[in-house]
């Protein structure tokens, strides 16, 4: 089975993708702060061309006019994508924190 994505296809994957990250960093649950811009839009993006791939694959069919059901698609993938991002890269890392030598600090201890 072979997936083609036109140029344009691609074009709009990326702008949709870039919004797409964008709006999940603006409307997420949770600190904003935690998981960095540039990666919220790379799982935007990555998720709507995994999304226009998925839709490809299983739709071979298209329809005359705009094709809802791959926004749909790309959408709830890229959603999907960027929230696993946030899940992995929004973790609070534990650490005792160190004075200017390296050794550990007692305080919290």
């Amino acid at each position: 089975m072979t997936v083609s994505v036109t140029v344009s296809a691609l074009l709009w994957a990326l702008v949709g993708g870039a919004v797409v990250g964008l709006l999940g960093k603006w409307v997420g649950p949770g600190d904003h702060e935690e998981v960095p811009l540039w990666l919220t839009v790379l799982g935007g993006i990555a998720g709507v061309l995994v999304g226009t791939v998925l839709h490809a694959l299983f739709f071979t069919t298209h329809p005359v006019g705009t094709d809802w059901w791959r926004h749909v698609w790309q959408i709830v993938t890229a959603v999907l994508v960027v929230g696993a991002l946030a899940a992995v890269a929004g973790r609070p890392h534990h650490r005792t924190p160190r004075d200017r030598s390296g050794a550990r600090s007692r305080r919290g201890a």
